[in-house]
């Protein structure tokens, strides 16, 4: 699914998120930035360990923090590792709403213009695909609107279940938008 906003485009399908040739990607991280499982993991092993330490040493973070480092070995030259979670690996809707706002905005600021994105805190996280779908799109809309630089985000979801929430929250934003 492919919709247009302002100048920019928005964009959800189903595959892997390390396998994405946008400019940058984004990982669902941990405010210390280990790269272990889920996400993480599979980011860390296309790309390579170096991505890990360079930025574990920009941590730790706020929960709701993002840093950026290289791409590594990835077909995307940088990544941007969000904040979603503490050691705990547990999240919520606030950090999920604060990282994916710091994510859009760091890619701004770091004058990239393409951005793939997974559905933060679904996966060790345990948070709902459907409420995370609502959150990160509701961001992504708000965020093209008013974007100079960042003008394509990819949603890239891994599974069918979540590949199926964000389609459909994303038909109800923008049919409660015409209706508005």
């Amino acid at each position: 699914m492919h919709v247009l906003i302002n100048k920019g485009s928005l964009e959800i399908l189903q595959g892997d998120i390390a396998e994405q040739d946008t400019m940058a990607i984004a990982n669902a991280a941990n405010n210390h930035f280990w790269m272990g499982s889920g996400v993480a993991g599979a980011i860390k092993r296309k790309a390579g360990a170096e991505i890990e330490r360079e930025a574990v040493a920009q941590g730790p973070a706020d929960i709701g923090e993002a840093v950026l480092t290289s791409g590594g070995s990835l077909k995307a030259k940088f990544v941007i590792h969000a904040a979603v979670m503490g050691q705990d690996l547990h999240t919520n809707a606030e950090y999920i709403q604060k990282a994916t706002g710091k994510t859009f905005r760091l890619a701004e600021q770091s004058r990239i213009e393409s951005l793939s994105v997974p559905a933060f805190g679904t996966g060790v996280g345990g948070f709902s695909v459907y409420h995370c779908a609502k959150i990160m799109l509701s961001e992504a809309i708000g965020f093209l609107s008013g974007s100079r630089v960042l003008r394509h985000i990819r949603f890239v979801l891994y599974d069918e279940e979540t590949y199926a929430a964000f389609q459909e929250e994303l038909k109800m934003q923008f049919s409660a938008k015409r209706h508005a």
